[in-house]
């Protein structure tokens, strides 16, 4: 199984105690998103959980107390740092703030265990195909010996963002063409392997390969672990991962992220934050007597059986 902490929310920036209290218990509630009254119970447990995938803009608040979760479990880092400032990302730090942070993290846990998510690519008037390529080149110089791959998507045109970001405007397929062809010139330069997740789109003639961002592959290079061979359902359309289980809830994070589409009301997701409770199994909230729990289906998909040559 593969356990994805940061895909509801970011669980490391704001959650990292309760995270940390849960990989301790051995265990952590999930409620259900679709059913709010069904609650799975999930154990952390090394046997059952082949990965675990952090996904995050702040690592700061976890980095004196990873391997708590790491000397335990193959672990591996998505870590998000885009080109765009507090007016599209209010509450997530400087770029340069957030590169220094990178730094720290790969010493800790080794450059081919961290991806760089440099998504979503989305337009404005400010945020032009050429400010892209700006500031793509300045953070891939400084970050290529650091990652082992860069990860980036287009943004997707959720309904809700013709509110949320009105000054929003479409990427139109030569403004991806455009990025993908100078995005791909730059990840060259400076070494770095680039690809698309999520995408039907094909850019494999400017070095771009397209692909899943947790993959059995990427997980085999960086973690030294074999998987049984096993068809990809993905977790949505077009993508090419590993099914994975997430934490946590939507409406959530407080980083008020102008395109996410995992809060519908980020003032909600701020009164969210603010009943959090550490020490509950929940991330919001506790159990209720209405509440249903059940154990979530886990299974190993390690080839753990030994190689003979």
């Amino acid at each position: 199984m593969i356990l994805n902490t940061g895909g509801r929310t970011d669980t490391v920036q704001y959650y990292s105690e309760w995270l940390l209290n849960r990989f301790r218990e051995g265990y952590v509630l999930s409620r259900n998103p679709l059913f709010p009254n069904l609650v799975n119970r999930i154990e952390l447990n090394p046997d059952t959980i082949d990965v675990v995938v952090f996904c995050s803009k702040v690592y700061s608040p976890i980095l004196g107390r990873l391997h708590e979760i790491s000397d335990r479990f193959n672990c591996y880092y998505h870590y998000t740092i885009t080109a765009y400032g507090t007016d599209i990302e209010p509450r997530v730090p400087s770029i340069r703030q957030s590169i220094d942070t990178l730094k720290l993290l790969a010493a800790q846990v080794g450059r081919e265990k961290i991806a760089w998510r440099y998504d979503p690519v989305l337009l404005t008037e400010k945020y032009t195909v050429q400010r892209h390529m700006d500031t793509f080149e300045f953070m891939a110089r400084e970050l290529a010996p650091y990652v082992d791959r860069c990860i980036f998507s287009f943004v997707e045109m959720y309904k809700k963002l013709e509110t949320n970001m009105p000054e929003l405007r479409p990427v139109s397929e030569a403004d991806k063409l455009r990025l993908a062809e100078g995005l791909g010139a730059i990840a060259r330069q400076y070494g770095l392997l680039l690809q698309t997740c999520a995408s039907t789109d094909k850019y494999e003639q400017y070095g771009i390969q397209r692909s899943g961002c947790m993959t059995a592959e990427i997980f085999s290079q960086a973690l030294g672990v074999n998987f049984k061979k096993a068809t990809h359902k993905g977790n949505r359309k077009g993508c090419a991962c590993m099914e994975s289980r997430g934490l946590g809830d939507y409406n959530s994070c407080p980083n008020g992220c102008r395109y996410c589409y995992a809060n519908k009301d980020h003032r909600k997701a701020l009164e969210n934050y603010r009943r959090h409770d550490p020490s509950s199994p929940l991330l919001l909230g506790n159990i209720l007597p209405t509440d249903i729990i059940k154990p979530a289906r886990q299974t190993s998909l390690l080839d753990k059986e030994p190689k003979l040559f």
